[in-house]
């Protein structure tokens, strides 16, 4: 006598592809939520202006007083790392996001764990949003600025322009990911303001922010590139776009950032089942 098997879907795709949509439907509501923010986005976008005049006429000068180059930087690449740094700065976000810390701190941060969402994915997808948004309106002016007032080196390689695509959503992810762990902090702390004020000192000296990290000894640099994901949030989208290294190194540092980007959102999981295990929600 036959048998006969009946054709059940898989679990994974089914529960895979609603969990998709409603990942761009939060991403989209992000965008959508930034995009009001008007008056703070012009004002944002013209003090990155501003502070990019500042930076690239220092870093040009000490170009100029180490003989044209600097720390393997020309003087091309060193007017496109400060403009386009300039511009990612509001994509990546390095600070100014509490949201998490003050949902915990006030107990509003129970509603968050009843929705069907986890959280690290929801305000992950809220963040791609933001960054999408910022990527329209603030990354552009200061770049645009670059291109009008210095000479900026242009990719030279064909696959240039894609690895800093990625390279820069990878930032994203993994700057999302050190802020959402440094705002976890007040699961236990309640107040997260110490944390975060260590975060703001550090990440931007340590990203690259205020000057290229190669300006340091070569076992300096290397030890914070493998063993921090800071230079990965900054640092290695410029030195991809500017093309500072060969191609395997260029793609090498993106692996890195694939890495530390796996390594960040495996933190933030495990930190937020922790945190749940013993969550006291403040304020009723």
């Amino acid at each position: 006598m036959g048998s006969v098997t009946a054709t059940v879907p898989p679990p994974i795709r089914r529960n895979i592809i609603p969990w998709f949509r409603t990942f761009a439907a939060i991403t989209r509501s992000g965008f959508r939520r930034y995009s009001t923010y008007r008056q703070a986005t012009l004002a944002g976008a013209f003090t990155n202006t501003v502070f990019g005049f500042l930076r690239c006429y220092v870093l040009l000068a000490v170009a100029s007083g180490a003989g044209g180059v600097a720390g393997g930087y020309t003087p091309e690449q060193l007017a496109t790392f400060v403009w386009v740094g300039q511009g990612l700065l509001a994509v990546i976000l390095l600070w100014r996001w509490t949201e998490l810390a003050d949902r915990i701190r006030t107990g509003e941060v129970a509603s968050d764990l009843l929705r069907p969402v986890h959280p690290v994915a929801s305000y992950l997808a809220t963040d791609l949003g933001r960054a999408g948004y910022a990527l329209l309106t603030r990354f552009l002016p200061p770049v645009l600025t670059g291109l009008l007032f210095f000479d900026l080196a242009l990719p030279t390689r064909w696959q240039t322009v894609p690895l800093f695509a990625l390279s820069t959503a990878l930032a994203v992810v993994i700057c999302f990911g050190c802020r959402y762990l440094v705002n976890a902090t007040a699961y236990w702390l309640h107040d997260a303001r110490g944390a975060l004020i260590l975060w703001t000192l550090g990440s931007g000296v340590l990203a690259g922010l205020y000057f290229p990290l190669r300006f340091l000894p070569d076992r300096i640099a290397v030890t914070l590139w493998l063993a921090t994901p800071f230079p990965s949030l900054l640092q290695t989208p410029l030195d991809v776009l500017v093309e500072r290294d060969g191609r395997l190194v260029q793609a090498g540092m993106v692996v890195v950032q694939v890495l530390w980007a796996g390594l960040v959102l495996l933190a933030c999981h495990a930190v937020q089942r922790r945190a749940e295990r013993r969550l006291v929600v403040q304020g009723g």
